[in-house]
C-alpha cells in the first residue's frame, strides 16, 4: 500500500498533467482564428481548471497541498503543448488537433496508473474517474472535428 506521501504526490502528478492541458488549451483559444475551435478549447480550459481546483481540494485533505497554476515539466505531455504551440504559429489545425489528441492521451494514461491502485486511491476513485472520463469525451471532440478537417 502507498503511503500518503506517495497518494499525495500522486495527485500533485495530476494537477500538473490537467494544468498543462488547461495552459495549452487557453494558449490555443488565444490564438485560433476559428470561432468554434476557440469555443471548444475555451469549454476545455476551464475544465481543466475545474479539475485541478478539484485534486488540490483533495490534496489538502490527505494533508498535502499544491501550489501549481501552471503545470509543469512532463516528458511528453510537455512536448505535446509545445508542438500546439509551433502548430498554432502556422495556423495549420490539423496539427493543432493532433498535439492536443496526444496531450489528452498521454494525461488519460497518467490517470489509468492511478486508478490502476484502486485500493491505494479509493477515497478519491470516483474523481479520478469522473476527471479520466471527462479527458476521454473531450478527446473524443477533438478528434472527431480533426476527422472533418480532414475530409
Amino acid at each position: 500500500m502507498e503511503t500518503n506521501q506517495e497518494i499525495i504526490s500522486d495527485l500533485q502528478g495530476l494537477v500538473n498533467i490537467v494544468n498543462d492541458g488547461k495552459e495549452g488549451y487557453e494558449y490555443a483559444a488565444q490564438t485560433t482564428e476559428s470561432t468554434e475551435l476557440r469555443a471548444i478549447f475555451e469549454k476545455y480550459a476551464a475544465q481543466r481548471a475545474a479539475y485541478a481546483t478539484e485534486l488540490k481540494d483533495h490534496i489538502a485533505v490527505h494533508g498535502g497541498h499544491s501550489d501549481n497554476e501552471e503545470g509543469g515539466i512532463l516528458g511528453t505531455l510537455h512536448r505535446a503543448w509545445i508542438d500546439i504551440k509551433q502548430g498554432l504559429s502556422s495556423k495549420e489545425y490539423a496539427a493543432v488537433l493532433g498535439a492536443i489528441e496526444t496531450g489528452e492521451k498521454a494525461a488519460i494514461e497518467k490517470f489509468d496508473a492511478c486508478l490502476e491502485d484502486y485500493a491505494d486511491h479509493a477515497d478519491h476513485i470516483e474523481l479520478l474517474q469522473r476527471q479520466r472520463t471527462g479527458i476521454l469525451e473531450a478527446l473524443k471532440e477533438i478528434e472527431t472535428y480533426h476527422q472533418r478537417l480532414e475530409k
